[in-house]
């Protein structure tokens, strides 16, 4: 099944007009259709296509179904117990869902453009209201992470930032990766969804590169997705470390994290 990506849709509203237009008269942002599709059990959201843009199973509410999705949890491996995590792109709520039943001490941002995704996400995807643990936010996320207000806030950042035909992210330059670095705590991480056989994914990956210490990528899921993890600083760590913490994580949160290990191993050169 091919997954188009998550979307904060906003491009076609920045592109310039041939003629000039009055800053009164700009049309307002203009967003894709948000749709529901089901099948065999699972929950579908859609931008206006057959396209998958976040799944939900009805008898696993909180569960990441995708699994790209469980993939961008891999940063488990890394930080055993965040205080902040951020998802810059709600989707169908499937992580920031899943941190916030998972980490009780942990407070989760996520941030979004598109009113009706977040509307959306409540009453069809069983997002819970918001509280002193949960905030959803209605921003661009380069706003979002510009604000200096969330500077050095972060243990964590997802991001999810794709156009509704799959371009590649939305944001993407070295200017957002430097921004989104400057919201994370001194050895925080970010992790990226990315499509590997993208001419974007290599853009992408230079810009990461050049403001994070190391960016190492997961191995694509079958429907070409790749997960990169972004390093502020590198941790110490061994193998053996590694591999008790994937077994750890597998017992508390049933996500695969020894399927992770094989692509770490090899590009931490463990």
């Amino acid at each position: 099944m091919l997954l188009k990506r998550k979307s904060i849709e906003k491009e076609e509203s920045l592109r310039p007009s041939v003629l000039p237009v009055k800053k009164e008269e700009r049309r307002r942002i203009q967003y894709a259709p948000v749709t529901l599709s089901e099948q065999g059990g699972v929950r579908y959201l859609h931008f206006g296509t057959e396209w998958i843009q976040g799944a939900m199973r009805l008898r696993k509410p909180n569960w990441l179904e995708l699994e790209y999705s469980r993939k961008m949890m891999s940063w488990l491996l890394f930080r055993e117990q965040p205080r902040m995590i951020c998802q810059l792109g709600l989707g169908a709520g499937a992580l920031t869902k899943f941190c916030y039943w998972q980490f009780a001490d942990c407070k989760t941002v996520a941030v979004e453009l598109n009113p009706d995704v977040i509307s959306v996400c409540h009453s069809m995807f069983a997002l819970p209201d918001e509280d002193e643990r949960l905030h959803i936010v209605e921003m661009d996320a380069m706003d979002f992470v510009n604000d200096e207000r969330n500077a050095g806030v972060f243990d964590v950042l997802h991001s999810d930032l794709y156009d509704a035909t799959a371009r590649g992210p939305v944001l993407d330059t070295p200017e957002f990766y430097a921004a989104c670095k400057r919201c994370l705590v001194p050895g925080g991480m970010m992790t990226v969804n990315l499509f590997g056989d993208h001419p974007s994914f290599a853009r992408n990956i230079s810009a990461m590169s050049r403001v994070f210490e190391k960016v190492i990528c997961l191995s694509p899921t079958p429907e070409g997705n790749v997960i990169a993890l972004a390093f502020t600083i590198l941790p110490e760590t061994d193998y053996d470390t590694l591999k008790s913490r994937a077994a750890d994580i597998r017992e508390k949160t049933g996500l695969p994290a020894k399927k992770w290990l094989k692509d770490i191993r090899r590009a931490l050169a463990l």
